[in-house]
């Protein structure tokens, strides 16, 4: 294999790579398809090391290394990536693609979201479904189903300008615990409290915790943490807009 072919492939492999991690992948996953890749397209060995905010992958061919580092940045959670990779990791192993067609894939991958005209009032619906489920009666599930709503678009309007993510974490806690809170200030429902707790659900950081989880006993400690110490700021964050909302609205006596 030429020098310039296994560059070409080892920067292929730390893409791939990168954008598993940037887009939630845990860690193990990342460290097999970047391998499985590396090997599918001729590299005899592939060894990465990841970190919180960056990896190391090197490529060995014929006793010549080439060790590339990136720094990688959280883009939320995005699964459709991340199965798009591991489909051209597939098919690269069964030898439809070859360097060019992945380069030429990998490229193309853009992450695609739901308009937010179905994924706020879809959001909203979620939360007044748990309302239910918590024994929340139907003035409940509607107050529920509006502040989360509203608190959905604000954290969506707050993502669109890039603001730090605490911050809007914190901004959306507040704005849709204020919203929950008129069933207290109204006495609109038998189930006051359900809406405050079932409303903010959507702000419960699930999937950063569970990978923290995942890579924590896979033996990834420092990602692991790192992803733990993320998701409870995160959880840090909601807990300050729910508390300052509650304060302003006299819950706390």
């Amino acid at each position: 294999m030429y020098a310039d072919t296994q560059n070409d492939i080892t920067r292929q492999v730390v893409r791939v790579a990168q954008l598993l991690l940037a887009y939630g992948a845990e860690s193990e996953l990342v460290e097999e398809i970047s391998q499985r890749l590396g090997h599918a397209l001729g590299i005899a060995s592939v060894e990465i090391s990841i970190s919180s905010n960056s990896l190391v992958l090197t490529s060995l061919v014929h006793g010549r290394c080439i060790t590339t580092t990136r720094r990688t940045r959280e883009h939320g959670i995005n699964m459709t990536i991340i199965c798009e990779l591991q489909r051209i990791c597939l098919l690269t192993e069964k030898g439809l693609y070859g360097i060019n067609e992945v380069r030429k894939r990998v490229s193309r991958i853009e992450p695609r979201t739901y308009p937010k005209r179905y994924l706020v009032p879809m959001i909203g619906l979620s939360c007044a479904s748990f309302c239910h489920l918590f024994g929340g009666d139907l003035a409940a599930c509607m107050i529920t189903f509006l502040a989360s709503s509203i608190g959905m678009f604000v954290r969506l309007s707050i993502a669109k300008h890039h603001f730090n993510l605490l911050l809007n974490f914190a901004v959306t806690a507040f704005v849709t615990s204020m919203i929950a809170q008129v069933g207290y200030q109204f006495s609109l429902t038998e189930t006051p409290k359900l809406p405050m707790a079932a409303s903010v659900l959507m702000l419960v950081p699930g999937f950063p915790m569970i990978n923290s989880i995942s890579d924590m006993v896979k033996g990834h400690l420092n990602v692991g943490i790192s992803r733990w110490g993320h998701a409870t700021l995160l959880t840090v964050s909601s807990v300050i807009g729910i508390t300052v909302a509650m304060q302003l609205g006299g819950l706390f006596l």
